[in-house]
């Protein structure tokens, strides 16, 4: 997308031109910007910035910001890539990185999400009567957040880091349960085997993972899947994490909505019980 602006260059209007500059020297902060912000930082209008996306042959300007952000997500200076080791930013323009990326992420995370299979993945979670959730490395955070917020929703709900505690507990699963399994690559040994051994069981496979075609995402019935966000060497999990406990919390969000105002007396009992234990 960049490339393609740059070799455009000469052929742009002077309106465009102001775009196109603003756009290849602040690249990272496109994708959370609307047309009314770029508009105001370019001085045109926003029928301007329409305009130009229309010309560098993208449809609308949520198209390109989402194109722009997958794009910016596989270049060397990405944040988690160890290109970064070689940038020497003050820890406040990093901060300001980190936060842009997420954001990046988070709109790439509107366009990867099948609105259906976020339907069933909800219509199943309604009816089961025990989750186990499974991630390692940096999904096991996902799974571990899972779990705290499930539970308080009075599913018998569980994770644990130990893989062969995983195959104890598998076997008692059955067709009114549902195992979550996290990846961000879909690929990982752990998670994939023990995503077919619940399905095995008659259990409703549901996986977080990436677009990409991997076994993981194979196996599933339902699959909610995450943006390509980070490349597989990288620094840390940062925006895949992100992207997965987004995805958690708005299973979690769609199952309070569900459940109405009968969980209030519930959650308001458990607070006044956490607040008798202030000190």
């Amino acid at each position: 997308m960049l490339g393609q602006i740059r070799g455009q260059l000469n052929r742009f209007s002077k309106t465009e031109l102001r775009i196109a500059e603003y756009i290849l020297n602040n690249a990272e902060l496109i994708p959370t910007m609307t047309t009314k912000e770029l508009a105001a930082k370019t001085d045109v209008s926003e029928a301007s910035v329409v305009r130009f996306t229309k010309s560098v042959g993208i449809a609308s300007f949520k198209a390109f910001k989402i194109l722009l952000a997958q794009e910016l997500a596989t270049t060397e200076e990405y944040i988690t890539d160890f290109s970064i080791t070689q940038k020497k930013d003050s820890p406040y323009e990093l901060f300001q990185k980190v936060v842009h990326v997420n954001r990046g992420a988070i709109d790439l995370l509107l366009a990867s999400i099948e609105k259906k299979e976020l339907e069933k993945a909800v219509k199943a979670f309604q009816s089961a009567h025990r989750i186990l959730f499974y991630g390692v490395g940096g999904s096991a955070i996902a799974a571990m957040d899972a779990q705290f917020k499930f539970a308080k929703l009075g599913y018998q709900v569980e994770y644990h880091a130990d893989f062969h505690y995983m195959l104890s507990v598998i076997p008692f699963l059955s067709e009114n349960d549902i195992f979550v399994a996290i990846s961000m690559s879909g690929e990982t040994k752990d998670v994939v085997e023990l995503a077919r051994f619940a399905k095995k069981q008659g259990a409703t496979l549901i996986s977080i993972t990436n677009l990409n075609k991997s076994p993981l995402s194979k196996e599933s019935d339902i699959q909610l899947a995450t943006p390509n966000v980070e490349k597989d060497f990288r620094v840390g999990s940062i925006t895949s994490r992100m992207t997965q406990l987004t995805v958690i919390d708005s299973l979690y969000i769609s199952l309070v909505n569900q459940m109405g105002e009968s969980i209030i007396d519930r959650y308001q009992n458990a607070r006044e019980q956490a607040v008798k234990l202030r000190r």
